[in-house]
């Protein structure tokens, strides 16, 4: 036997012998860890017998940390560069008016910038009873631009509602309260809802004479957007320039974020 290893010849061999066990290893290390990923999910891999499927809710309920809204400014003139140029002003006027406020720089962001003409209809005038219809005369350009706000400090929203107004803004509207982060509330809410679910599958398999083995499959949905559970007064548009003075009431109230899952369990 160690004839065959003796000379050039065997040195070969064993080589080539050590070099196969060592690409087997590697190959059968490969194979281990293919494996390994295919069961990163629950109940992957395995061919579930017997199932029972249960449905779970939960809810969590929170006060928002965060509020937006958005204001516009609007400039009418007869020329396009003159209306950009107003329009420019009054929403400098009021992104300084914020930044004094202690809103960041950050959380005041442009959502919608336009400009448009503006006509009138002139009626002609009728000659030896003819009227000959009237027609559309530019009256110049209105500009538009929109800015939207998240205040990180709630119990300053209506404080800066009647801000902005007396800033120059002709236009406050969509009020929001919701979460920063919402995930915190989100992972509250699914955590009862699988509680939720747990507990069904326990009393089911209870009255089946069963016993469950683990989990097959589980989806969630109708879950990642805050319900408002109350406002108070601001959340309406307001069209009209308000004063400082008569900032709206504002409450901020409670967010309900809800979560519904599906759970499939294996029995025996």
């Amino acid at each position: 036997m160690n004839a065959l290893f003796e000379g050039s010849a065997g040195e070969r061999l064993r080589k080539f012998i050590v070099a196969g066990v060592i690409l087997l290893v590697v190959f059968l290390g490969i194979q281990v860890v293919a494996g390994l990923m295919g069961l990163r999910y629950i109940g992957a891999g395995i061919a579930a017998g017997n199932t029972i499927n249960v449905s779970g809710y939960g809810e969590a309920v929170a006060v928002p940390d965060i509020a937006t809204f958005s204001f516009s400014v609007m400039s009418e003139k007869p020329t396009v560069a003159a209306a950009q140029a107003d329009a420019t002003a009054k929403a400098n006027a009021t992104t300084e008016y914020l930044k004094s406020a202690g809103i960041e720089e950050k959380d005041i962001q442009t959502s919608d910038y336009s400009v448009s003409p503006m006509y009138d209809y002139v009626q002609k005038a009728c000659a030896q009873g003819y009227c000959p219809g009237g027609e559309q005369v530019l009256r110049g350009y209105q500009v538009r631009q929109t800015t939207t706000v998240k205040v990180r400090d709630t119990e300053k929203a209506g404080e800066l509602l009647g801000g902005v107004g007396s800033a120059g803004a002709t236009e406050v509207s969509g009020l929001n309260f919701t979460f920063d982060d919402p995930n915190q509330v989100q992972d509250e809410a699914r955590q009862k809802a699988i509680a939720d679910a747990k507990a069904k599958a326990d009393e089911l398999a209870r009255q089946l004479g069963v016993s469950i083995v683990r989990v097959v499959s589980f989806s969630e949905s109708g879950s990642g957007y805050p319900v408002p559970m109350a406002y108070g007064r601001g959340a309406e548009v307001m069209s009209q320039a308000m004063d400082a003075k008569s900032a709206p009431d504002i409450s901020v109230g409670q967010n309900k974020v809800t979560s519904n899952v599906s759970v499939t369990y294996e029995i025996r």
